[in-house]
C-alpha cells in the first residue's frame, strides 16, 4: 500500500489544476446549481487543509489560482480574504476529516441526482453504469438545511468506507482518491440515474434489474485488482478536450 501511495504523490499545483478542470467540466455537463454545491480537494502535505470554490463564483469561472484554501471548518487560511460558503462546506469538512484516504469530495444537486434521491429504493442494478456502484453507495436521510455536529457524525458513519451517498430529497455525494476518480464516479452515477429514471418513466416504473450476484460480479470485473483507478485512463483525454473547449482553467 505504501508503495502505491508513493506512486500517487501529487503537488498542490496539480491538484488545483485538476479541481479547476473538474469545476469547468461540471459546468459543461449542467451539474452546477448557480453558485451553490461544491467540489473540494485536500491539499497535499497540509493535513486539515482543503481547496474550495470562492462563494459567488459560477463553476465555469473557476481557475486553479482562484480556488480558496480552507481548514476543516471552512475558514479561509490562505490570506486571500476570499468569501467561502461555510455551511456548504459542512458536509465536505466532515467527510474529509473522516476519510483521510480520499483527495476529493463532490456534492451536487443535479436534476437527475435529486430525482434519484427521491426514490425509496434509490439506485438499482439497471445498467452497467449502476453496477460499478453496486454496494458502494450509502444513504443519508434528509434532516433539513442545517448540518450540525450530530448530523455530521451520522453522515460520515453512513458513508463509512464507501464511494458515496444518496442524500435523500437532496442530491448526491461521491468521494475519490484523486479528483479524477471522484469526477468519473459522479459521471457514472449521473449516467446511471439518468438511464434508470428514463426507463422508469417510459415503462411506468417496470425495469429490468440485474441479480445481486450478477451486479456484484460486474463490479468486481470493473475494479479488477485495484491497480487502475477510475479516471486514470479518462482524465488526460478529458483535460485535452477541456483545453480545446474552455481554456484558462489552469491559470
Amino acid at each position: 500500500m505504501n508503495q502505491r501511495l508513493k506512486t500517487r504523490e501529487r503537488c498542490e499545483r496539480e491538484v488545483r489544476i485538476d479541481l479547476a478542470a473538474a469545476y469547468r467540466m461540471a459546468a459543461q455537463n449542467g451539474w452546477d446549481d448557480t453558485v451553490y454545491t461544491h467540489l473540494s480537494a485536500s491539499v497535499p502535505g497540509e493535513p486539515g487543509h482543503y481547496l474550495l470554490n470562492p462563494f459567488g463564483a459560477t463553476f465555469d469561472e473557476i481557475t486553479a489560482s482562484s480556488l480558496v484554501k480552507v481548514n476543516v471548518r471552512g475558514e479561509v487560511v490562505d490570506g486571500s480574504g476570499a468569501r467561502v460558503n461555510p455551511s456548504g462546506f459542512a458536509i465536505h469538512g466532515a467527510v474529509h476529516a473522516a476519510r483521510p484516504d480520499i483527495e476529493c469530495v463532490i456534492h451536487l444537486h443535479t436534476p437527475w441526482g435529486v430525482a434519484l434521491s427521491m426514490l425509496p429504493d434509490g439506485l438499482q442494478a439497471t445498467s452497467q453504469y449502476a453496477m460499478r456502484l453496486h454496494g458502494r453507495l450509502g444513504r443519508h436521510a434528509y434532516e433539513g438545511l442545517a448540518l450540525g455536529a450530530d448530523e455530521q457524525r451520522r453522515l460520515v458513519a453512513e458513508l463509512g468506507a464507501l464511494d458515496g451517498l444518496i442524500l435523500e430529497n437532496h442530491g448526491t455525494l461521491v468521494v475519490g482518491r484523486t479528483v479524477a476518480e471522484a469526477w468519473m464516479l459522479m459521471h457514472l452515477l449521473e449516467r446511471a440515474a439518468q438511464a434508470q429514471l428514463r426507463a422508469m418513466a417510459a415503462t411506468g416504473g417496470a425495469v429490468r434489474i440485474a441479480s445481486a450476484a450478477l451486479a456484484a460480479r460486474t463490479y468486481r470485473e470493473w475494479v479488477g485488482d485495484g491497480s487502475e483507478w477510475d479516471g486514470d485512463v479518462e482524465w488526460p483525454a478529458l483535460l485535452r478536450r477541456l483545453d480545446r473547449s474552455m481554456p484558462g482553467y489552469r491559470d
